[in-house]
């Protein structure tokens, strides 16, 4: 099967990204180990795959020419390493190869000359009358390409769909099965949105300094929409999906140096932030379910299991971005997850300083969400009355409707306060809008829990986050 362009190209090295790009030729084989050239074949791709369609989109201008001349240099390095061996610079020649195929479709269809005069247009440049040789370093060119495909005049599931698929590490398949929707469904999205690309004239660039901001802030908001669809999904028999989270935690990676790279300091503390903020969470993750797959709550999670060497790099990340005295919403939900990996155990957990970092994230970027979690951190710091309290000015608010955590959180206090018969009502009401089939078991288990404490008398304890 001739391999897709399914991998982030991160390099090994971080500060790789601050320099122009070589085509690697660590590559090399000797003739004894030729033997599975598709496996070196697939090894370039997950390593520089991402790389050569940014650096080819830059060259033509065109998403969907540079996606299919690089598949087609993929399905040509199969059969040409195959009878000759291996290049010294297997990414080099898939470079050579798909531009040349590039330049073959445009001559043939007549468009060579007004294609590149339009690219070197956008460019600002003078327009380009033939084909340059291959440079031997080739720009990292994917901040471009990020910005492209969390464009505003693309849809969210476009923009999620596109990002993943030109930029992550999963296939078609693995993507739509993380979404759990059919695989044609997924590649009718992508298509639409290449096109999209094509047709709008979105531009292939990173944007102006007044719209860097906004544009940004979109980016990020993509990469976390990811990595929660991964860490705590709303759908299906999965709660934790882990290819999706690592993948958002790559992007994030990819994103911070290349801002970096770019020399974009202003902007680098809330992409810091979000990568922290999804190290922290993500240093978790062992313990979140049981061995029989089942939902293990915060506060009864075995933090002997939690990832020692991703919670590490989260706080680190964390004390970088404060460091740059530009404090942004991403860093505060980042400092959230850091009182809580920081705590030797839930109950020395300092949740009055978790209830002052919701009180300046609703002030910093307000939402319902946010005064949700609030709430919650209020009952456990001042007792579930407050809690409950502080939870009855979200009773009317439309957006929380159908949302089970609400409903979730409200039984847990309602138990923890003593009030079983409307913990039980409130549980019942979050099983209805789960639509998760392990949060389901949850809430099945917690009714029969309250049940039976109501026969003996004693209330259990109830459901605090995972």
């Amino acid at each position: 099967m001739t391999p897709t362009v399914t991998a982030i190209p991160w390099p090994a090295d971080p500060s790789a990204a601050r320099q122009p790009w070589t085509p690697r030729s660590d590559h090399r084989v000797q003739s004894t180990e030729m033997d599975n050239v598709q496996t070196v074949l697939e090894d370039v791709v997950r390593q520089d795959g991402g790389r050569l369609l940014a650096a080819l989109i830059s060259r033509f201008g065109d998403f969907e020419l540079a996606e299919d001349c690089l598949q087609d240099a993929y399905a040509a390095a199969l059969d040409a390493w195959s009878r000759r061996g291996l290049p010294v610079n297997p990414a080099g020649w898939l470079m050579t190869t798909a531009r040349n195929r590039a330049v073959d479709r445009l001559r043939r269809a007549g468009t060579l000359r007004g294609k590149l005069t339009q690219v070197a247009f956008n460019r600002g440049q003078s327009p380009i009358s033939r084909d340059p040789p291959l440079p031997d370093s080739i720009p990292d060119e994917r901040l471009k390409l990020i910005f492209t495909c969390c464009h505003p005049a693309l849809g969210i599931e476009s923009q999620v769909a596109l990002t993943l698929r030109t930029l992550g590490g999963l296939t078609t398949e693995e993507i739509a099965r993380a979404f759990l929707i059919p695989t044609a469904t997924l590649a009718q999205r992508v298509v639409r949105a290449k096109r999209k690309v094509s047709r709008a004239g979105i531009p292939f660039r990173v944007p102006e300094p007044p719209q860097l901001p906004e544009r940004l802030e979109a980016v990020m908001a993509v990469v976390y929409l990811i990595f929660n669809e991964g860490y705590s999904a709303g759908s299906g028999e999965s709660l934790i999906r882990a290819d999706l989270s690592q993948e958002a935690i790559r992007l994030g990676e990819v994103l911070v140096d290349l801002l970096d790279a770019e020399g974009l300091v202003a902007h680098l503390p809330e992409a810091i932030g979000l990568l922290a903020l999804m190290r922290l969470h993500d240093s978790r993750r062992p313990a979140r379910l049981d061995t029989d797959g089942e939902l293990v709550l915060l506060e009864d999670q075995d933090r002997t299991r939690w990832d020692i060497q991703e919670q590490r790099r989260g706080l680190e990340d964390l004390d970088r971005a404060l460091a740059m005295n530009q404090i942004g919403p991403y860093q505060v939900q980042a400092a959230i997850s850091a009182v809580h990996v920081r705590a030797d155990s839930y109950r020395e957990t300092d949740w009055p300083e978790i209830v002052a970092l919701y009180t300046a994230l609703d002030a910093m970027s307000p939402s319902p969400i946010v005064k949700l979690n609030r709430a919650v951190a209020i009952g456990m710091a001042h007792g579930p009355g407050d809690g409950l309290t502080a939870l009855e000015t979200l009773a009317d608010d439309p957006s929380l409707a159908g949302y089970a955590p609400l409903y979730a959180a409200r039984a847990d206090l309602l138990s923890r306060a003593g009030l079983t018969d409307d913990a039980i009502s409130a549980y019942r009401r979050a099983l209805e809008l789960t639509e998760n089939e392990i949060e389901a078991r949850f809430f099945r288990r917690r009714l029969e829990e309250l049940a039976n404490s109501k026969t003996s008398g004693r209330s259990e304890k109830g459901g605090a986050s995972a």
